[in-house]
């Protein structure tokens, strides 16, 4: 059964690689893609989300633009992982497909209003402040979510931009804290699991082998991408973080978690963003997600090769 989907993003070569995954595959059918400011400001994330598109073969894909700040805190970047366009590494010529003129919460609400009941899969893969716009504007819109599956947090793994906190989530932690006392089903793909999700050169090279524009530009991006987090791990590769996202909905088995507790952090200076879980289930609230652990990290990239070879 296909899976509809709208994918909430702000592109991030790992974010380029998740929509050319989810573009490629039948069984997840993408309603539209909304940009959000995060791992670089509005103005490149919606661009970056077209030219992916454009990549891949698909400017009919309908992309919008969303919020430009999080809730209630000034916008934290991250040029100094993916470049100061987001998707540093080969230059792609500029889109040439349209940005939607509505504003992308507006086009969540009115698109899953209007959709029928447990029908739509929100599959947001940066800060998560236009989700949680859409649910705080119009919390009639929970009935049309079969599930949130988002990439954010980390627990074993620490954090990767403080010592406690992920990216995505300390970006805008109000944010997060909404969506993740929501009540909607959520399954969460946190740094534990993409960080065994790593771009080996084996890897790598198996997209530039594809000999298609697709496996070129996934192959320069990864190698541009995994520079910065070799050097601060010391592993043989980067984290490919938000594709998780997506090859969950086609390839759940590649994937084993709990359904646990998890508190979003939002006021200590110390832990600001930390995604607090209760993996060992020591206090007794109620679970509110699913908290991926481990993945099968061959199966993965074998189906990010797969899919990705099907795209010109």
């Amino acid at each position: 059964m296909t899976r509809n989907i709208i994918i909430d993003t702000d592109p991030g070569q790992d974010d380029a690689v998740a929509i050319l995954l989810a573009l490629s595959s039948p069984e997840v059918n993408v309603l539209g893609i909304t940009a959000v400011a995060g791992n670089v400001p509005l103005a490149l994330t919606q661009k970056n989300a077209r030219i992916v598109c454009e990549l891949a073969g698909r400017p009919d894909t309908l992309v919008f633009a969303g919020c430009d700040a999080p809730l209630n805190r000034p916008l934290v970047t991250a040029e100094h992982v993916h470049g100061k366009t987001g998707l540093d590494g080969p230059q792609l010529a500029a889109p040439t497909m349209p940005l939607q003129d509505q504003h992308a919460v507006d086009w969540i609400i009115e698109t899953l209003r209007a959709a029928p009941a447990n029908s739509v899969t929100l599959c947001p893969l940066g800060p998560l402040t236009n989700i949680a716009t859409a649910i705080t504007r119009a919390p009639d819109i929970k009935s049309a979510i079969e599930e949130i599956v988002l990439m954010g947090g980390g627990f074993f793994e620490g954090g990767n931009i403080t010592p406690t906190a992920e990216f995505n989530i300390y970006v805008d932690p109000d944010a997060a804290d909404i969506v993740f006392t929501s009540g909607l089903p959520l399954t969460v793909m946190p740094l534990d699991v993409t960080h065994k999700a790593l771009t080996t050169k084996p890897r790598i090279d198996a997209f530039r082998a594809m000999g298609t524009e697709v496996g070129h530009m996934t192959a320069e991006w990864t190698d541009f991408f995994e520079r910065f987090d070799m050097e601060k791990y010391g592993s043989e590769g980067a984290p490919l973080h938000d594709p998780c996202v997506i090859a969950y909905l086609i390839r759940p088995d590649l994937f084993t978690g709990r359904h646990i507790n998890v508190e979003i952090e939002t006021k200590s200076e110390l832990t600001l963003g930390m995604t607090v879980a209760d993996w060992w289930r020591v206090t007794d609230r109620a679970p509110n997600c699913t908290f991926m652990g481990d993945i099968d990290a061959d199966g993965f990239f074998a189906l990010l090769a797969e899919r990705l070879a099907r795209l010109g």
